[in-house]
């Protein structure tokens, strides 16, 4: 349990992403970087039939995770769905490893080329196998016209490792994203004046057996880096601790479900908000999220609403997405609601179905993953919001809980008002 609590969650490390043919040396790189063998090499083309995950430090960039992909060129059974699962990786990758050969390109390395451009995300070229077959001079000048940073290697050469990995290190930190290496703030750019945050925690069934759940750990760690104090409270004591305290905290932050609660508890000059609202606006867009969950308003009987969740759990009775949400939507509807539910990495390519996408804080993605999924909402006219900005619109609470965020708040008032307005026009042209 305490190894758990030590390592660097999946989504707050870098993503590296290791694209190329079948048999390019792909795996082989990634042992040869490691220093490990951490994946399965062969000959045989096709070995890796699936994505694997390697998380490890990679000093100075600190904690990384390579995601050793199946060949673009698969030609096996299971290629399709191979080569999906290969694809999905652009939605996670914060840099793209692109191997090939010596004088080996193909229209595979251009698709990987023309996805990331359109993606916006940084490549850097790897030519393995050097000792096998020697560089023409037109390759060479052919790649550099796509790509400045171009790695020259052989994976069997162990003395010439040390300097490999180093121009490889370099490479990496070039094409680092700003928000990896000065991560957007959490909690801690709300503490000003006091410098206490308040945290209410909930200890439910679905919290891990001895530990927090990653957002309430990221909140005091966030907190604790920006010189600042955290008091951690169940539910039930919190209102006990406030009267207590000599000052007043310069926010409150609560689990979702309590939400109507700690309204009631905290006095008005107290800012206050909940853990899935400040992940709204740490790995996503909490002022489109707050625009998205006016939708709820304009709902209709057989609108399709999708819960999107981003990690993958047994549910239990009373389970927040699949649960609480569709039964406070019914309610505050006055009908039942067409609900669908996507977890893990599962995120429908259908979206123009849905009338409205209700999202989990979605701490199991990385910022890029969140975007993405923002940006397919976004093409499709769909509105998106989030699990805490829902909960809290559905509990009559959400414009005190979206004061912390001027932008957003004023973002719904706006939406609201503008929906307002249509429906009475549209009540006017009735005969």
């Amino acid at each position: 349990m305490i190894e758990n609590m030590q390592k660097t969650p999946k989504s707050l490390r870098l993503q590296i992403g290791l694209f190329g043919r079948a048999n390019v040396g792909k795996s082989s790189f990634l042992n040869y970087v490691s220093g490990q063998d951490v994946a399965i090499t062969s000959p045989v083309p096709g070995t890796t039939t699936d994505v694997v995950e390697k998380a490890m430090e990679l000093l100075p960039l600190g904690p990384v995770m390579f995601l050793d992909t199946a060949g673009l060129d698969d030609t096996s059974v299971l290629s399709d769905l191979r080569i999906k699962k290969t694809k999905k990786i652009f939605d996670r990758a914060d840099v793209i490893v692109l191997l090939t050969e010596p004088n080996a390109w193909s229209i595979y390395e251009d698709e990987v080329f023309k996805e990331a451009h359109a993606r916006k995300i940084p490549v850097i070229v790897v030519v393995n196998k050097i000792d096998q077959c020697a560089l023409s001079d037109s390759f060479l000048e052919d790649v550099k016209k796509r790509c400045a940073k171009i790695l020259l290697c052989s994976c069997l050469d162990k003395a010439a490792k040390d300097s490999c990995v180093a121009i490889f290190k370099k490479y990496l930190i070039e094409a680092c994203p700003d928000e990896f290496l000065n991560p957007h703030a959490l909690i801690s750019d709300l503490l000003i004046k006091e410098k206490l945050a308040v945290l209410i925690v909930p200890i439910d069934l679905e919290a891990p057996k001895g530990r927090l759940i990653l957002p309430q750990v990221q909140a005091i760690r966030d907190a604790l880096d920006g010189d600042a104090a955290v008091m951690v409270v169940k539910e039930h004591e919190y209102r006990h601790h406030l009267d207590n305290l000599k000052v007043r905290p310069d926010i409150v932050v609560c689990d979702s479900q309590v939400v109507d609660k700690m309204v009631t508890d905290t006095p008005e000059d107290i800012r206050c908000t909940t853990f899935s609202i400040l992940f709204s606006r740490f790995k996503g867009d909490l002022v489109d999220a707050a625009r998205g969950v006016a939708v709820i308003d304009q709902l209709k009987p057989g609108d399709k609403i999708l819960i999107a969740e981003a990690c993958s759990h047994h549910p239990i009775e009373g389970d927040i997405g699949r649960v609480k949400i569709p039964a406070w939507l019914k309610k505050y509807a006055g009908f039942d609601v067409n609900i669908e539910v996507s977890c893990g990495r599962d995120f429908p390519e259908n979206l123009s179905e849905y009338k409205l996408v209700i999202h989990c804080g979605a701490c199991m993605l990385t910022r890029r993953e969140m975007w993405t999924r923002i940006q397919k909402a976004r093409e499709a006219s769909v509105a998106l919001t989030n699990y805490g900005v829902c909960i809290a619109f559905l509990r009559g609470v959400i414009e005190r809980v979206l004061l912390p965020f001027p932008e957003a708040l004023v973002s719904y008032r706006e939406t609201r008002h503008q929906a307002s307005t249509r429906s009475k026009e549209n009540s006017c042209r009735k005969p």
